[in-house]
């Protein structure tokens, strides 16, 4: 690789980030913002040393393998790699990294702030006034459910997850968790949370569900409708993982009919279309992937990128080089 590699960038990042790369890389920048087309992506990886993709780039087989002899480093702007053929690019001999640890605390605000909107109504509540339907103060009106107290069941019990529990914990709200395996005996004792081997029996005696895995070929819709149904009643499920971990259809359903009590989703199935059933629901808040979106967190994430782009320049092992999904 030359002193200064080319490196491109398939959607436009923080002015800072960018005039950064500028400096240390021979960096072509996606100024206008649209995403790549799939022959578009295909030109890029062609001439790119360094490809700089984001969690809404699709840089499947077919992609890694028009990139021929020439790309060395695909250096994702995201924590999630589902989005990359992590097999394709090994035998590529293509390292791959992302951007862990920095959006932990975002996207941790954000499903606490999910689980305090649906039980309590929230978006609902603002609706009805900013639409000149509310009539004032009443008894019986807008009546939700408190969250202190409730059992809260987190799937994937990473560092977002137990951000999550940490919150949720200081709003009185018992911990309950399912993982691969259990997390380390004194994080289950500082959280008080107990762990479940069987995600069916914790999700059946749950309050709220909260959504916290990656998704990989093994948690493609582990939320099934069998799973989904074994939900109580006045159960509430929230996701800021990845869209594809649920069976969204199933889920428009049961919250149509009120088999589940509502939801809180920032993610979807088939980003950014939503299923239509979903946008007709009063028991459901939706949010436009915002997990992780901050000024501080977009900024944190461009020096991640630029640390493993730099390190992997300098002959060393980038330090978020991406080895396997941990669920």
């Amino acid at each position: 690789m030359t002193s200064k590699p080319h490196v491109i960038l398939t959607r436009k990042l923080p002015d800072s980030v960018e005039t950064r790369m500028r400096e240390l890389f021979s960096a072509e920048l996606n100024s206008s913002d649209v995403p790549f087309s799939r022959e578009q992506m295909k030109e890029a990886v062609g001439r790119a040393e360094v490809l700089v993709p984001t969690v809404t780039d699709r840089i499947d087989a077919e992609i890694i393998k028009a990139a021929g002899s020439r790309l060395k480093l695909i250096a994702s702007f995201g924590t999630g790699v589902d989005h990359i053929d992590l097999k394709a690019a090994r035998e590529a001999g293509i390292t791959v990294t992302n951007t862990p640890g920095v959006l932990t605390e975002d996207t941790a605000d954000v499903a606490l702030a999910l689980i305090l909107s649906v039980p309590r109504r929230i978006a609902e509540g603002n609706a009805l006034l900013r639409e000149g339907n509310w009539t004032g103060w009443a008894p019986t009106g807008m009546l939700g459910h408190r969250i202190n107290g409730k059992r809260l069941g987190i799937i994937g019990m990473g560092r977002i997850g137990q951000a999550i529990a940490r919150r949720a914990r200081g709003f009185g709200m018992s911990i309950h968790y399912h993982n691969r395996r259990p997390v380390h005996a004194e994080i289950e004792q500082e959280l008080e949370a107990t762990h479940w081997d069987d995600l069916g029996q914790m999700m059946a005696r749950m309050d709220i569900i909260s959504v916290n895995c990656p998704h990989t070929e093994s948690t493609h819709h582990l939320l099934s409708r069998e799973k989904l149904e074994m939900m109580q009643p006045h159960a509430y499920l929230v996701n800021t993982s990845r869209g594809e971990v649920i069976d969204e259809a199933a889920l428009a359903e049961l919250l149509k009919v009120r088999r589940i009590a509502g939801a809180g989703l920032d993610v979807y199935e088939k980003e950014p279309q939503i299923h239509p059933t979903l946008l007709e629901l009063k028991n459901v808040v939706l949010l436009p992937h915002i997990g992780s979106a901050t000024i501080e967190g977009r900024l944190s994430m461009g020096e991640k990128v630029i640390i493993n782009v730099q390190t992997f320049i300098d002959g060393h092992t980038p330090p978020d080089r991406v080895i396997e999904v941990m669920i």
